[in-house]
């Protein structure tokens, strides 16, 4: 069986080369080889694929505006490690998808009403649109794009949920995380000194418009489009992802999963790990200049460490030694007041609330129909097939591009999703599992109902939004597991099992 699948996968990659070498000659031969053998790899062994996509989501924007040279085609190379792997489990797991299926069963009927919206907003106004005005652009490649941002990353539930078989590989995901953070905000704050000490010019050596908005001409050692300009006081850094929104928003997610770490992990020096790395989070937040992000990852700190925190006598105490330590690492670093009265200006330039209602109101002018404009018609992934509109909240670019049944229809999807993923966390007995799946149901819960901008448009939220709600459906049969082997090692004795062996004690 083993040499067949090696035939198998022998077999693709010729013929990936083949077809590289009739389109472009021997240089896309090559590349088609490559292509081939990573894809018949990762269908083979889906595991291997689904570890390398996490791993290298939060590197993409580097590797593509620094290694490819803003090559537009690697802002799709994550796909190349998700799609085959995703092939892969749905082969390979095909018969447990029933009892996948039957734990989401409340979710499929929102869900396929989703589905069935969207197709219909894809063949009916999309396609429509493409046979009825030619010139406006690419409209059907538009709607695969929109489609595949819409809905593409969903079946991450499914790989979350099997990829997470056991608590060693539930242990295994949440310190890679913490690695990766820990590597990701170092690389971040380096960017940020290489700035101060003039280094990296950033946008001060522009002209124009140029000198007051990211740009990637401004790009310094790590990801892409930045803004720093210290003449005025403007900073916009992106750390290692294409563009400062994502990089707030990776920070934000990180909030979460450090702190996960600290309240679930029973090693003692990753516990240590994830309090540096959560104070690393929230320097970036405030040196970074993403204004959603220095104000929701305090307050996300605070209220996990309100939820989670067993002994309220040391609540307070340990808050003032954070505060503390928080306002001695603040006032040694630079500029920060700017920062606070750059958030404090924009608030009273335009405050969140109306923002929020202008931008109800104008998707609410220009939606046409029941299935409004169209997939894909304000996305900005899409910009390149035809022209997009920029509405800057998630919900009212659905009600622009799939309409008000559209827009219901997703609010269904993650309103059964944060049930489902609430009832799992509240199953579980364990005290570590438990923290943990507070800490990733918040976060499920933020996302699906964050009004102000668009999270679940880009990376890295767009993954670990759907994928970590799949690993917290998996936490109760984890967790079962963990009791019944705690019953059958007191059901051996001691004799066996050792009496001097160390039994895992919660971390409270």
């Amino acid at each position: 069986m083993q040499r067949q699948e090696l035939l198998k996968i022998a077999a693709f990659t010729i013929l990936c080369t083949a077809i590289g070498g009739i389109i472009g000659g021997w240089i896309a031969a090559v590349i088609g080889a490559a292509i081939g053998l990573c894809i018949g790899i990762l269908v083979k062994y889906p595991t291997v694929g689904f570890w390398v996509f996490l791993i290298y989501l939060p590197f993409a924007g580097t590797i593509t505006h620094g290694i490819a040279r803003g090559n537009e085609a690697f802002h799709l190379a994550k796909d190349l490690f998700y799609i085959p792997a995703l092939i892969g489990a749905l082969i390979q797991y095909r018969k447990q998808l029933k009892e996948f299926l039957k734990t989401i069963y409340p979710l499929l009927p929102p869900l396929l009403f989703l589905i069935g919206i969207s197709i219909a907003t894809f063949l009916w106004v999309n396609w429509l649109e493409q046979i009825l005005t030619p010139t406006r652009g690419d409209q059907f490649l538009m709607g695969i794009m929109g489609l595949k941002v819409l809905l593409g990353y969903i079946p991450l539930i499914f790989c979350g949920y099997y990829l997470i078989r056991s608590q060693k590989e539930l242990i295994f995901l949440t310190r890679l995380h913490l690695v990766l953070v820990l590597i990701c905000c170092s690389l971040g704050f380096i960017q940020y000194l290489l700035l101060v000490a003039n280094i990296c010019p950033g946008n001060t050596v522009l002209t124009g418009v140029y000198q007051y908005r990211a740009t990637l001409g401004a790009r310094c050692f790590i990801g892409g489009a930045l803004l720093y300009n210290q003449d005025v006081g403007s900073i916009r850094l992106p750390g290692t992802f294409v563009a400062p929104w994502q990089w707030g928003w990776f920070l934000i997610s990180s909030s979460f999963l450090t702190f996960a770490v600290d309240v679930s992990d029973r090693d003692r020096r990753w516990r240590i790990a994830s309090s540096v790395a959560s104070g690393l989070v929230l320097v970036m937040a405030v040196i970074s200049g993403q204004r959603t992000a220095l104000v929701l990852v305090p307050l996300i700190f605070l209220l996990l460490q309100l939820l989670t925190d067993k002994n309220k006598k040391l609540l307070s105490l340990k808050w003032a030694i954070g505060l503390g330590l928080s306002l001695i690492i603040i006032n040694n670093i630079d500029k920060v007041e700017q920062r606070v009265n750059s958030l404090v200006d924009r608030w009273n330039y335009s405050p969140v609330s109306r923002f929020m209602i202008e931008q109800f109101q104008r998707s609410i002018d220009q939606h046409k129909g029941l299935l409004g404009n169209g997939l894909g018609s304000a996305t900005n992934a899409a910009r390149y097939f035809a022209p997009t509109e920029l509405i800057e909240t998630f919900h009212a670019k659905l009600i622009y591009e799939i309409g008000p049944l559209g827009l219901l229809g997703f609010l269904a999807v993650v309103s059964v999703l944060s049930l489902l993923t609430f009832k799992a966390y509240r199953s579980i007995q364990d005290p570590n599992w438990r923290s943990l799946g507070i800490c990733l149901w918040v976060y499920i819960l933020l996302i699906s109902y964050f009004p102000y901008y668009y999270p679940l448009d880009v990376d890295p939220v767009a993954v670990y939004y759907w994928f970590f709600a799949g690993v917290l459906l998996r936490l109760p049969q984890l967790d079962r597991q963990q009791t019944n082997n705690n019953s059958q090692q007191e059901a051996i004795g001691p004799g066996i099992s050792g009496t001097n062996a160390e039994q895992p004690t919660p971390n409270n």
